[in-house]
């Protein structure tokens, strides 16, 4: 970031919008902080990937072919997210 020059200019000249949690609220980002948590522990940080390619294929897969197909999760009473949805 250019010396001087705010976060919120610098996402405002590149149109982008922070997102913040409201005062006070320290859940409004538990779900996300939590699937990131899971998605480093149980695949990026077992990886060693040799080019940004390839980092974003595996990721890809690890969310759309495992996570959401047949990894069990808790909150689903312990099914994939595809068989929660099926039901």
């Amino acid at each position: 970031m250019p010396q001087g020059q705010s976060v919120y200019k610098l996402t405002q000249d590149n149109g982008l919008k922070l997102s913040m949690s409201g005062k006070g609220n320290c859940y409004d980002n538990a779900v996300i902080e939590s699937f990131f948590h899971t998605l480093k522990t149980e695949h990026v940080y077992q990886h060693k990937f040799t080019t940004r390619e390839e980092a974003k294929r595996s990721v890809f897969e690890y969310i759309e072919v495992f996570y959401n197909r047949q990894r069990a999760h808790s909150f689903l009473e312990y099914v994939s997210s595809e068989e929660y949805e099926r039901n």
